[in-house]
């Protein structure tokens, strides 16, 4: 019987990336089944109890308290576990050029105090306190990009329409990249300067276009991420209008991309309507959207794919679905992205195919209706991450699935993203191939991409080349690797007789 055990370390927070990548050391671990690193809110404690790693201790921690939370083979790994991620915890700040040690602000007086140049403050905080941090950071003058999710629409809402007032950019909450005077912050990619400017609600959005874009020989100039609600009724799209006068206004940027999931009908109208009076040609991408009434100014982009080629100028590249008999076997595509899971349902939906997702577009279906369809999973969502670290963190997370995709007897083709960047793991290319490996004989083709670019810290060239060393067939795009994928459905030998 397994053995669950917590150490509450009390009045410490952690910022929940460096806790991510404890918990992915920890659960690396011989002997330990499950791992957590959280702080003691009241949310993450359901977290963790529906993990099963809660004990009596950890119940009591409070929000402003660290939960080390391990369920082990016995008592004996379970207590090195939480030995280890002490020491993990614990170890020394990065030396300096000069070697001192050098020490982090503890608070955001302390940091404006060590930085009195600064005018942006990224706040990765537990969703409880994003709120209150923000407000700080707009009264010492600085914008914001708030990485925290679970933060509540009210405060959105409230935090959005200060920083309006104040004159300074809200961009989140739960941002996940951005690019910001050539400077890549939270998840985001190595890419040429240039002059397309990007504004997202989508991270993953961002960081297709922006490296499709530089590998292409174009440039980004900046890149805004507006968090996955602010183009809702009930937000209005503040960051969006805003980051579109910023863009206007900046003489580095010559034309702009919005990336989005399908807004609100009366958003999309305002917020055309002041595409309308932009200088500069806008490429709108609201992946699923449907007779959207465009200004002049504007061009419209099914995908990110057709985004990218149209920023570099490339519009009569054809990004067509591929005509197809019909498929034999299913597709299975099992995502990081979330983004990329919706243009990939979209390009499969329009081939004609009945598509189940957990987070459907228009023309798929939900789980619950999966029954006979082709599945896409966004494994980055919160459904997939309790108590575990986002996959483009730790691309484990979605191993289980994978596996059991490519042992299925009736997967002809599994579908695969490997997003690169900072934030990312270091070789997530590496991780999926030793993973195939060990894939039967006969089993279904493998199709990937690859978000990024040379200049990564994970560099692409590599990285397709360990993918397609495992024998998995890497495509130049999500768009493309989708469209390969639906062409290898309809080649496929039928799974049961393999």
């Amino acid at each position: 019987m397994s053995t669950v055990l917590n150490e509450v370390r009390r009045g410490t927070y952690l910022d929940s990336v460096a806790l991510m990548r404890v918990a992915s050391a920890i659960k690396s671990m011989d002997g330990v089944d499950e791992c957590g690193l959280m702080m003691g809110t009241p949310a993450n404690r359901r977290i963790m109890a529906e993990a099963g790693v809660l004990a009596a201790e950890g119940e009591t921690a409070g929000p402003g308290d660290l939960v080390i939370a391990i369920r082990a083979l016995d008592a004996k790994v379970a207590a090195a576990a939480i030995a280890e991620a002490g020491r993990l915890l614990s170890r020394p700040k990065r030396a300096s050029a000069t070697g001192s040690a050098t020490a982090s602000p503890r608070t955001l007086r302390s940091a404006v105090s060590a930085l009195p140049g600064a005018n942006l403050a990224l706040i990765s905080v537990p969703g409880a306190f994003a709120a209150t941090e923000a407000m700080k950071a707009f009264s010492a003058g600085l914008n914001v990009l708030l990485f925290s999710d679970n933060v509540s629409l009210d405060d959105e809402i409230a935090l959005k329409t200060e920083a309006r007032a104040r004159g300074l950019l809200m961009m989140g909450p739960d941002c996940g990249t951005a690019i910001i005077g050539g400077v890549p912050l939270a998840f985001a990619n190595a890419v040429t300067r240039g002059d397309t400017g990007i504004i997202g609600a989508s991270g993953t959005g961002i960081q297709e276009v922006s490296s499709l874009v530089s590998n292409g020989g174009g440039g980004i100039s900046h890149a805004i991420g507006t968090g996955g609600r602010d183009l809702s009724r009930d937000v209005g799209g503040i960051t969006t209008l805003m980051a579109l006068d910023l863009l206007d206004a900046d003489p580095a940027t010559r034309q702009i991309v919005l990336i989005s999931k399908p807004p609100a009908p009366e958003v999309a109208r305002t917020v055309l309507a002041r595409v309308a009076r932009s200088p500069k040609r806008v490429v709108v991408c609201f992946i699923g959207a449907k007779d959207l009434d465009l200004p002049r100014n504007a061009v419209a982009a099914a995908t990110l794919e057709d985004a990218a080629n149209v920023a570099l100028g490339r519009e009569g590249i054809s990004s067509a679905t591929p005509s197809m008999r019909p498929p034999i076997g299913k597709l299975r595509g099992l995502y990081s992205g979330g983004t990329l899971a919706a243009e990939a349902q979209l390009i499969l939906s329009r081939a004609g195919l009945r598509i189940a997702s957990n987070a459907p577009v228009s023309g798929s279906a939900t789980m619950a209706e999966a029954e006979g369809r082709h599945t896409i999973l966004d494994l980055g969502d919160d459904a997939y991450t309790i108590g575990r670290p986002h996959p483009m963190i730790e691309p484990a997370v979605r191993d289980r699935e994978i596996v059991a995709a490519l042992a299925s007897p009736d997967c002809a083709v599994v579908l695969l993203d490997c997003v690169l960047g900072y934030g990312s793991h270091p070789d997530p290319a590496g991780h999926l191939a030793r993973l195939v490996e060990a894939r039967p004989p006969g089993g279904p083709r493998i199709v990937a991409s690859v978000t990024g670019t040379d200049a990564d810290p994970q560099p692409r060239a590599l990285q397709v080349q360990r993918l397609r060393a495992a024998g998995i067939e890497v495509s130049p795009s999500n768009a493309a690797a989708t469209r390969h994928a639906l062409e290898l459905l309809s080649q496929a030998t039928p799974p049961n007789r393999r």
